[in-house]
């Protein structure tokens, strides 16, 4: 039987640095998880993740990490978030994949990540105003 997936992300649009977890659904446990590894993958650093409104991101039990800043975006405004880019380009891949079953989907996923470099995730994601925005953050 086939087990779904969830692709859970983050991008650094200045270096395409990427940090990716599949899990089996999305709900405030597995988006726990998802910001405990990341958390861990960077720790010398304060991470800002740009996220948008789902219940899972803002569960009470949600207990953001504490080298982990959650920005919200404003509502119906996925443009906003670099990550809403890299999903758009990696789902041209998939648009016409015809599988012969749903358990290739996710190995397929796992061979388009694996061949994402930080060059093509920083072309996708770093869009001038988003640079714009870190740079300006960076200086402040």
């Amino acid at each position: 039987m086939f087990k779904a997936f969830w692709l859970y992300g983050a991008v650094e649009p200045a270096t395409g640095e990427s940090f990716f977890w599949q899990l089996s659904h999305v709900d405030t446990e597995c988006y726990q998880w998802f910001l405990d590894e990341f958390s861990k993958a960077y720790p010398q650093s304060l991470n800002i993740l740009q996220v948008d409104n789902g219940r899972f991101h803002k569960g009470k039990a949600l207990i953001v990490p504490e080298n982990v800043i959650l920005v919200f975006q404003p509502p119906y405004c996925p443009e906003l978030n670099p990550i809403e880019r890299l999903w758009e380009y990696l789902k041209a891949d998939l648009k016409w994949a015809a599988f012969k079953t749903l358990e290739q989907l996710p190995i397929k996923v796992d061979q388009l990540l694996a061949e994402l470099t930080p060059d093509i995730v920083a072309s996708v994601t770093g869009y001038p105003f988003i640079l714009d925005a870190l740079s300006a953050l960076n200086t402040g």
